[in-house]
């Protein structure tokens, strides 16, 4: 029996949600003794997986698959774990690997556990630790069918290099590409910021308390002193201050950055369902009964328009130290 994970890829090279969970699946590959396969199309750096404890990595180079289709692709990672006898299989909580789950799920007749962050127990039994709730609480879930497929929590388990000498493989899955005749993709709106919210260790913030979009400097000029991505709340992104894909909460990207900075952002329950993942919080905001502060790690009373360029200013002092 082997793991197997599904590889995403962001621009040809490898995603860190890969590198997460080829991270957790080498730490449970050092306790069963099970070797680690992971597959992908259009992985340009596929060696890279190496680093993280992959044994063998499975490339697909079919050009219509490097397009995701929930259908297609999930018919290629079950395809892959059948034929080398994976009966564990870990996808990210990507928004594509979101999608294609249950699919998934449905073709390996497999047990499906999502938002999972810890390794299975160590017992006769094959149990989980996992959120629950839009991340307020915690279920340990027992799978017991003989197929295993668990979503890995974004930013759960961490990335941790563990280098074995790994080997690459062509692979061309048995795919009805027919699926792909059943839509087609006319535009994609891509994220003009540095950093992809979706791997971001830090994540800036802001919502309708910056009072429109000509005030959204300050907020890319702290995200860029700290490395971070940016984002917005709903409202924003539906007055079009932002783009949409920026938007964090329960219907736009669920995010679980290692600290997340809140900016005139209220703290509405379905914001914070998308955000409440994150390590660290702080909330900036001038109002002191904002719903926010009761979720926060720390908090700034104040006028965004006050802190925010105070707080730029010290950490640009604190990094020419």
């Amino acid at each position: 029996m082997s793991i197997l994970i599904y590889a995403e890829s962001q621009n040809g090279k490898v995603a860190k949600s890969a590198k997460e969970l080829a991270s957790y699946a080498k730490a449970y590959a050092d306790k069963t003794g099970q070797e680690v396969f992971a597959v992908g199309a259009g992985l340009e750096d596929a060696g890279e997986l190496f680093k993280y404890g992959v044994n063998k990595v499975l490339t697909v180079e079919n050009e219509t698959l490097k397009q995701f289709n929930a259908f297609a692709h999930a018919q290629m990672v079950a395809d892959a774990a059948r034929k080398n006898d994976a009966n564990l299989v870990l996808i990210s909580s990507s928004n594509d690997a979101v999608y294609m789950g249950p699919v998934l799920a449905d073709l390996l007749d497999a047990g499906y556990v999502s938002q999972v962050i810890s390794l299975p127990e160590e017992s006769d039994t094959f149990i989980v630790k996992r959120k629950v709730f839009s991340n307020k609480g915690i279920a340990y879930t027992e799978v017991l069918t003989d197929n295993k497929l668990l979503r890995i929590a974004k930013n759960s388990f961490g990335v941790i290099e563990k280098p074995v000498e790994g080997t690459l493989e062509k692979f061309e899955p048995e795919v009805d590409l027919s699926v792909y005749d059943e839509y087609k993709v006319v535009k994609v709106d891509k994220a003009t910021g540095k950093i992809s919210l979706s791997d971001a260790d830090i994540v800036v913030s802001a919502g309708r308390g910056l009072k429109g979009p000509e005030n959204w400097g300050m907020i890319e000029e702290l995200a860029d002193v700290l490395g971070a991505a940016t984002a917005c709340s709903k409202p924003v992104a539906d007055l079009g201050w932002r783009p949409h894909q920026e938007h964090v909460g329960q219907t736009g990207k669920q995010i679980a950055p290692n600290l997340y900075i809140a900016v005139g952002i209220s703290g509405a329950i379905q914001h914070l369902a998308g955000v409440n993942g994150s390590k660290n919080m702080v909330v900036i905001n001038n109002d002191p009964e904002a719903p926010f502060f009761k979720a926060a790690d720390y908090g700034v009373v104040g006028d965004a328009f006050e802190v925010v360029p105070k707080l730029i200013e010290k950490i640009k002092a604190f990094k020419k130290q």
